[in-house]
Formats: structure tokens, C-alpha cells, sequence
């Protein structure tokens, strides 16, 4: 545990696991960079924390010079970054051939290129601000990344392995994925010289109470191939359109968040946190039916070499 109050910098704090997370790290005693779109949907928070606690800064993670900009502030306002909470994302709605490129393009802006610019410039501040070096990169991502859900196919690229949301659709569990920032992260925990002292974790989350499938979805029209009710896709649009049905089973991003704090105090964290019975259930699946397949055509592999 540090001697001193850590600072945390927050993406997407305005509502879901943001919000969750300023408000538990407010009330531990440490201090946050708050950022977001719109600062105003939080000023209740600047009404109970004064200014050495709690710093708002507007920021859209599509514009690399924000995220620069928002990072230098709180390195000159508070001396160094101890953990980033790596949160600002959306979901999209469609089956692959239903979503247009510019929406698809818009929603990986947020959530792959948005959270890739977090991360480099939070292991700059890690390594070349912090003195000693070091700190905690926290990449939120899905259950989605570990199983990609129909009708969400492009949402599940954008994060697979990094943002997760998990939904229980006639009985069936089918997990929302996230891809691009799993490998991302993966591949950025391996670059690190082991003297900075920086550890990754990625985030893979269960389906939890938040506006993951409301407020904070983008739906696109169907594609008339898939408009079957029986086809899964169809099947995830009607669960959709009727959000308050069995949510009420929905794990509590509240209780989840008090796990990740506890994950940012280890000296020695996990690269990936399954976090949510449903998420770990779909990571025993998918590791399950991923050996089975590699044993299954193993042999396949045999004699590939070149004779000369």
C-alpha cells in the first residue's frame, strides 16, 4: 500500500463502472482525474470533494491531443499518475453485414484506438513522471473478449478479450466480446521492461447493472437475412428492446468495483481478471472447447516442415 494518497485518472466517469469507480476511490481516501465528455453530469461529486481530490476534466479519447492534454494537467496538478482506469467505451448493435463502416469505424475510435492512446500515454507517465517509476494500467474490456455474441460482432473485435458484458437470452449465456484491445494490451504487457514497475490488467467483466445495453447502445437497423425470431441474432435484438427483463439477477457494479480496487493494491496483479460468475463460466467454456479443438486436429500439424 502507498504512504501517499494515489492518483487515479478515470475514462468515461460519467455513468457505469467511471462512476462507480470515482466514487469508491473518492471515499478510500485517494484522489481522481475525472474524465469525460461531459463534465457537467458529475458535479454533484464537485460539490463534496474540494479540488485536491477531485479534478473534472472534459475529454473525448477520439482526439489524441485531449488525452495529451487532460494527462499533462494532471501530472502538473497532482505530480504523477498512479493508476489509469482505462473505462470510456459503447456498444454497438448489428449483425456484421448490418453495421455501415462509418459506424463500426466511430465505435472503434472509442473503444480500441481511444483506449490504445490512454495507455500509451499512461505508460509515459508511469515510467518517465513517476518517481520511483511505476503503476497500475486497469483496460476495461468484456466477457465479449472472451466469446464474441451475435449481433454484436464488431462490438466484439473492437474489444474481444477487453470489455465484457454477459447476457442470459432464453436460457442461454451468451457473452458480449471485445478483441482488438485484449491483444493490445496483451502485446503492451510484454513490451514493458520489468524495471519500470508497470503492470496491465485487463478487465474482463461480466454482465453487471449499468448502461451498457441502454443508454450507452448504438442499434442498427437489421439485415432482412437475419430477421428470423428463431436466429440468435434476432433473438439478442428482442432481449435488447426489452431491457428490464431479467435484469434483475444482473451482478452489482458497485461490489465488482470494490474487487478492482482491491486488484490495484497487489504488487503482483493478474494480466486478465475474469470478474463475474457468468464470466468466469464462459472463460472455463471457451478454454474447454478451445483444447479440445487444438487435440482434436493436432495431428494435422505433423510433417509441415520442408524436406529441404
Amino acid at each position: 500500500m502507498s504512504l501517499h494518497p494515489r492518483v487515479w485518472f478515470i475514462t468515461g466517469a460519467s455513468s457505469g463502472f467511471g462512476r462507480c469507480m470515482t466514487e469508491l476511490v473518492l471515499k478510500n481516501g485517494e484522489i481522481v482525474v475525472a474524465t469525460l465528455r461531459k463534465p457537467e453530469t458529475i458535479d454533484d461529486l464537485k460539490v463534496q470533494y474540494s479540488p485536491d481530490r477531485l479534478l473534472i476534466l472534459k475529454l473525448d479519447v477520439t482526439k489524441p491531443d485531449e488525452i495529451a492534454a487532460s494527462f499533462a494537467t494532471a501530472k502538473q496538478t497532482f505530480g504523477r499518475i498512479d493508476v489509469v482506469f482505462n473505462n470510456a467505451g459503447y456498444t454497438v448493435l448489428g449483425e456484421v453485414e448490418s453495421v455501415p463502416d462509418d459506424v463500426a469505424r466511430a465505435m472503434f475510435d472509442v473503444n480500441f484506438w481511444g483506449a490504445a492512446h490512454v495507455s500509451q500515454e499512461a505508460i509515459k507517465a508511469f515510467r518517465d513522471t513517476n518517481q520511483p517509476r511505476g503503476g497500475r494500467l486497469l483496460n476495461v474490456s468484456s466477457m465479449v473478449g472472451i466469446k464474441a455474441l451475435p449481433a454484436l460482432g464488431f462490438y466484439s473485435a473492437a474489444k474481444h478479450g477487453a470489455s465484457l458484458c454477459l447476457l442470459d437470452v432464453q436460457g442461454s449465456h451468451w457473452v458480449l466480446a471485445l478483441a482488438a484491445l485484449e491483444g493490445m494490451s496483451e502485446g503492451l504487457a510484454g513490451d514493458l521492461d520489468p524495471e519500470w514497475n508497470i503492470r496491465v490488467t485487463i478487465l474482463e467483466l461480466g454482465g453487471y447493472r449499468t448502461k451498457a445495453g441502454t443508454e450507452s447502445m448504438v442499434r442498427t437497423k437489421q439485415h432482412s437475412a437475419y430477421n428470423k425470431p428463431a436466429l440468435a441474432p434476432s433473438v439478442i435484438r428482442a432481449y435488447v428492446a426489452n431491457p428490464g427483463r431479467g435484469r434483475n439477477g444482473s451482478q452489482d457494479p458497485n461490489k465488482a468495483s470494490i474487487k478492482i480496487f482491491d486488484l490495484s493494491l497487489l504488487q503482483d496483479p493478474p494480466l486478465r481478471l475474469v470478474l463475474g460468475k457468468d464470466a468466469v463460466a464462459a472463460g472455463k467454456a471457451k478454454v474447454a472447447s478451445f483444447s479440445s479443438e487444438i487435440e482434436k486436429y493436432e495431428e494435422w500439424s505433423e510433417n509441415l516442415y520442408s524436406e529441404d
